[in-house]
């Protein structure tokens, strides 16, 4: 018979069959159920052949009722070398201790490298990852992905225009590109400073060009502010005996200004006096898997209380041994508790929200640099359950636009 796969994993012995017509005895293992292979014969009195381990007491049943006798000349297998270890417990501990340590010591960071930044950057940069627990020494599996770690560099990092994550075995990569300040060039075309739109001004800094308006002015979008045509603005009247001798655009300079205005803005907003919504009540379940090829085993946190409502966030981490990635893989689900909250409001505090909803929207259109100085409800009316206010906003911004001269007016 041909060897079966896997038989060394199932322990096999090789057996001496002695006695006359030795494959007689053979062929009657074969009719009672019992695996043999490797069949040769030695000589007229002896054949050799290869059992399994748990056919050998069947094997021993049937020599009983012959007159054959059987020698065992070799073990081979797990079985056999299993026993051997177990008499050895010191050496089978320090093999699996070893094991242990390197699966251990191939799922730790041991390097962080930075590349593409300046020095200082570099250095900023790995304070906020330690201060975060992504140092050398510590964990893969308690180190965010590389898109949070993405997220996490940048917010930190206002100076950092991208920055890409990768890892690599026990190595993280960090590659950034800083912000490029592009500095003002010393030499500026000749314009004009014009409104860029309508409103009274509350406060003006000049640093060159002619002023053409005051504090307190009302002023439409597109008039000129701050002239940089100094000859058209009539601000060389000491110099009329020689306005012949020099040519125009010596009178044409690049005009500067910061030019603050009052001005107005109209709001609708239509906001609901009863609200529903999931909020998270702050319990948690963690839960850990080791997997791979679509199979999960729970490993831990899985006798855990089960929410009526949750939300759930999963990570993946790869598994190393050296620097070879294994098909396995160490999972964490985070199952956050939800609950239905609903929130009744008066119409004052839907009034307040409304209010405040509106500014907020209103200071990201136009930046943080503008200042609401005042709000003004223009109409309210509360109906199907809503209140819907009109507003009507005064900010304080800057209004200040360069014109070039070759634009005109």
């Amino acid at each position: 018979m041909k060897q079966e796969q896997g038989t060394w994993i199932r322990g096999y012995l090789t057996i001496h069959v002695i006695g006359s017509r030795p494959e007689l005895f053979l062929d009657l293992c074969a009719r009672n159920e019992i695996y043999v292979w490797d069949i040769h014969k030695i000589d007229k009195q002896t054949c050799v052949a290869n059992i399994f381990v748990k056919d050998l007491l069947k094997i021993k049943k049937i020599r009983k009722k012959t007159r054959y006798k059987i020698q065992f000349k070799k073990r081979t297998g797990l079985p056999f070398t299993w026993k051997k270890f177990k008499k050895r417990k010191a050496l089978m501990f320090g093999i699996v201790l070893s094991v242990l340590f390197v699966f251990f010591l191939s799922n730790m960071v041991w390097k962080i490298e930075i590349d593409g930044v300046r020095p200082e950057v570099e250095k900023q940069i790995r304070t906020s990852l330690r201060a975060n627990g992504v140092y050398p020494g510590v964990l893969k599996f308690s180190v965010e992905s590389p898109s949070k770690l993405q997220r996490l560099v940048l917010d930190n990092n206002p100076e950092l225009l991208w920055v890409g994550v990768k890892e690599k075995g026990t190595t993280y990569t960090l590659e950034g590109v800083e912000k490029t300040t592009i500095s003002e060039q010393e030499v500026k075309s000749p314009s004009n400073i014009v409104a860029n739109k309508s409103g009274v001004i509350v406060d003006m800094y000049v640093s060159k060009g002619k002023p053409l308006a005051k504090i307190n002015d009302f002023v439409e979008k597109g008039e000129i502010l701050v002239a940089g045509d100094l000859k058209t603005a009539d601000a060389i009247d000491e110099e009329k005996g020689e306005e012949n001798e020099k040519e125009e655009g010596e009178y044409q300079i690049a005009a500067e200004a910061e030019i603050y205005a009052n001005t107005w803005y109209e709001s609708t907003i239509s906001v609901p006096m009863e609200v529903t919504y999931q909020a998270i009540t702050g319990e948690v379940n963690n839960k850990y898997y080791l997997g791979g090829n679509n199979q999960k085993v729970p490993i831990w946190g899985f006798f855990q209380e089960e929410y009526q409502s949750s939300r759930i966030e999963e990570e993946q981490n790869s598994i190393y041994f050296f620097q070879w990635e294994l098909p396995i893989y160490f999972y964490k689900k985070e199952v956050y508790e939800l609950e239905e909250v609903v929130e009744k409001r008066s119409e004052k505090e839907a009034k307040e929200l409304g209010i405040r909803q509106a500014k907020i929207d209103l200071q990201e259109t136009l930046g943080q640099a503008a200042e609401i100085t005042n709000e003004k409800i223009l109409h309210e009316a509360s109906e199907n359950g809503k209140v819907k206010l009109e507003l009507y906003f005064t900010v304080k911004e800057n209004i200040a636009k360069i014109q070039d001269l070759s634009q005109g007016d």
